[in-house]
């Protein structure tokens, strides 16, 4: 990639993309003058036009949306888009408030500003936990309809007409015979006072023209014709290649080293050791990984994590024989469980996964003094700021961020101790000033990275006379994500990781008395939060338990839980229409097929999914999937149904055959032909139904997970008779 394809990203390194000053103008060509719009809370913003002449009129601002004289309406996406469709879905929001027509709009990532942008639900700027729309949903609407109210205010003083006789349409603003683009009215509008939050006059859902179409075209754009920039793409000059030779188990540290070899390597520059292992600095990708091959090392593995995971699985087994730390507690249902003369246990298990994210991660820096310069797929900007700040000595201000596409996270590039961020800066204040993209293999993090922990779950209940629960039980052992991380003070109660339990604590399910039990174990490899986080696990405990229930109850799965469901009627709903629009009850399978279903709500949303399975002999294959999603209002109808074909696309790969296994320590699986991720051939179809709703947007990226092997589990269980409760699902 040259650098004029890298500008025309606005990445251009030494090109200001911080617009610490909201509206800019060129000294020289037709750049003119731009609109910014502050939203504030609680005061108005004030407007700013800077002109090549120099006249400025103040405005401060809270950056998310621009409009040239060109035209062109900007917007600033606090949010890293990753394939999730986060630059599309927060662009409708501006766009259908401002009333703009929707070729004029461009996103660009917004610059690393926790004080402007502020994940609203995390109070740092950063993307995770399906939170972009729920929290970006109202801020982003109100952005468009404050840049909206001030071109039509500019407009009323150009033509002396009423504001309240002026339309505008498809980014044209008009009254009688007069008519102005957007850009026309930039330089004016930009000299309007903004009106108050409390002042915004926002559309309702039936006035909405863009908010649920089913024709939005997508904004993250480039990624069909190679044009979209990414991490491994960015070149900047005197750029230089580095990767880190890890020790093969995690704890263990460098003893020794021989580099002469790998500095003999023609295009090697520099070998060294930092925390993490040994850098080699090199003119290219591929001088470096050759140069760390002739790397002689010796590992001190004193404290080194040296135990299978067998070993961990079988630790885990007999802890949740045992009492652990409470979680949550309704009534007394020990006591209970002890009297019951029917009741049902089930031991689960769940192996440690990896993200395996299409792009493994990456990130180029560069050191100057006490100055700090990046470009990365950013998805936690507000802490990775601070922690390489905190590394380099010096403030968060003088740490600039230029986040750039990711091609995948789900969770990875949120990494609570900026692991790899913090590599790359500790390589690059080695060579000062000079910029150096580290580069990680996916055998790099495959088999050194973070992971979703392993898991073991022993749920109990104890049934009444017509096989409902009286009680209900369970046990987790696992590491905890959230311990010795910054978000510890606030995930972390009474030793009590609440992703440990999310999804089991807070049943949806009516049970008259339930406690919930944690064992939170220390195990010395790396773990973090993985799509959907704690809910990877917990939903698939509790709908296999609920199915088994309700086959021992002898009843139909679906009129079961709706039994249980009484009180909830988001989850009634969502399991009603997914089992309306799957045929359940109606619709005959094959011989050998099976079909079973899962409902779970987790990031504000309800998700249901019923899975048609065919069975010959050890084998089986998923054959169909039907999806109802609850997640409000539906932004981009087409987005969400991507996002949950996705999700359940992840979730399956997990429920088939991902499995991250270590022997004494190592990891044994390094890239996809021995960490099988779902191959196309594997692929159901899947059908997915958005239920109508008028609440505010929530979670999509990560709902559609949770459930996915649980139905896929009773599917089995369906066709073959048999409950099975270790992911990945085996026959034999």
């Amino acid at each position: 990639m040259n650098i004029n394809r890298f500008a025309r990203n606005k990445q251009q390194p030494g090109v200001d993309t911080g617009r610490r000053n909201f509206l800019k103008v060129a000294a020289t060509g037709s750049a003119g003058f731009t609109l910014g719009i502050s939203l504030s809370a609680g005061a108005q913003a004030q407007a700013q036009a800077t002109t090549a002449s120099g006249a400025v009129n103040a405005l401060e601002y809270n950056a998310f949306v621009s409009i040239t004289p060109e035209n062109v309406v900007r917007i600033y996406i606090k949010h890293l888009e990753m394939g999730q469709g986060v630059y599309t879905g927060l662009a409708t929001c501006v766009a259908e408030e401002l009333d703009a027509d929707w070729q004029q709009i461009v996103c660009e990532h917004a610059p690393v500003d926790t004080a402007k942008y502020a994940n609203l639900l995390m109070g740092q700027q950063g993307t995770g936990g399906s939170t972009a729309m729920a929290n970006s949903f109202m801020q982003l609407r109100r952005a468009g309809a404050a840049a909206k109210a001030m071109l039509v205010s500019a407009a009323a003083q150009r033509w002396q007409v009423p504001i309240d006789e002026i339309r505008v349409n498809e980014g044209v603003v008009s009254h009688g015979s007069h008519r102005a683009t957007f850009g026309e009215l930039a330089v004016e509008a930009s000299r309007q006072t903004p009106p108050a939050t409390d002042a915004l006059v926002l559309k309702t859902p039936a006035q909405f023209r863009l908010i649920g179409s089913e024709n939005t075209l997508r904004k993250d754009t480039g990624k069909q014709d190679g044009t979209a920039i990414y991490t491994q793409d960015v070149q900047v000059p005197g750029m230089l290649t580095a990767v880190v030779a890890h020790a093969p188990r995690f704890g263990a540290r460098v003893r020794s080293f021989d580099a002469s070899a790998a500095l003999a390597r023609r295009g090697v520059r520099q070998v060294f050791e930092i925390d993490t292992g040994i850098a080699v600095v090199a003119d290219d990708y591929w001088s470096a990984t050759k140069g760390r091959e002739l790397l002689q090392i010796e590992w001190d593995e004193s404290s080194a994590e040296t135990r299978s995971s067998d070993t961990l699985l079988q630790q885990y087994r007999n802890l949740v024989e045992t009492e652990g730390a409470i979680a949550e507690q309704h009534g007394n249902a020990v006591d209970t469980l002890a009297s019951a003369n029917d009741k049902v246990e089930l031991v689960f298990e769940f192996p440690y996964l990896a993200h395996a994210q299409m792009e493994p991660v990456n990130c180029v820096a560069r050191i100057s003094g006490n100055s700090a310069e990046l470009w990365y797929g950013c998805q936690s900007a507000t802490g990775d700021q601070a922690a390489i700040a905190q590394l380099l000595g010096t403030r968060p201000q003088d740490v600039k961020i230029h986040t750039v596409f990711a091609g995948g996270g789900f969770g990875r590039r949120a990494n609570p101790k900026a692991d790899y961020v913090l590599e790359a800066v500790n390589i690059a204040r080695q060579l000062p000033d000079t910029p150096v993209k580290l580069v990680w293999s996916r055998e790099d993090d495959m088999q050194g990275g973070f992971y979703r922990p392993a898991y073991a779950h022993k749920l109990s209940a104890a049934l009444d006379d017509q096989g409902k629960p009286l009680a209900f039980q369970a046990r987790i052992a696992g590491q905890s994500i959230m311990a010795g991380t910054s978000m510890a003070a606030m995930m972390v109660n009474n030793g009590i990781d609440n992703t440990s339990v999310e999804g089991l604590t807070e049943f949806s399910y009516e049970v008259p008395e339930r406690q919930v039990e944690l064992h939170t174990t220390d195990v010395g490899v790396p773990v973090q939060w993985w799509r959907s986080v704690g809910h990877t696990h917990t939903a698939f405990s509790k709908e296999v338990f609920i199915n088994a229930l309700a086959r021992k109850a002898g009843m139909d799965p679906v009129a079961y839980r709706l039994s249980l469901l009484t009180h909830n009627p988001r989850e009634t709903a969502v399991l009603k229409l997914a089992a309306e629009k799957a045929g359940w009850g109606s619709r005959e399978l094959p011989a050998g097929w099976g079909r079973g279903v899962a409902v779970h709500t987790s990031f504000g949303s309800t998700v249901a999914e019923i899975a048609e399975v065919s069975v010959q002999g050890n084998n089986f294959k998923v054959e169909r999937v039907v999806a109802a999603i609850d997640c409000g209002i539906a932004v981009n109808p087409s987005i969400i149904r991507a996002q949950v074909e996705g999700a359940i696309a992840y979730g399956l790969s997990a429920a088939l055959q991902d499995e991250l296994t270590l022997s004494e320590g190592v990891v044994d699986q390094s890239n996809f032909h021995n960490y099988q991720v779902l191959r196309m051939n594997a692929m159901p179809v899947v059908e997915t139904h958005i239920l109508a709703s008028t609440n505010a947007p929530s979670g999509v990226g990560e709902p559609g997970t949770p459930p996915i092997a649980a139905a896929v589990a009773n599917a089995l269980a369906d066709a073959t008779g048999n409950t099975l409760t270790r992911l990945p699902l085996r026959l034999s």
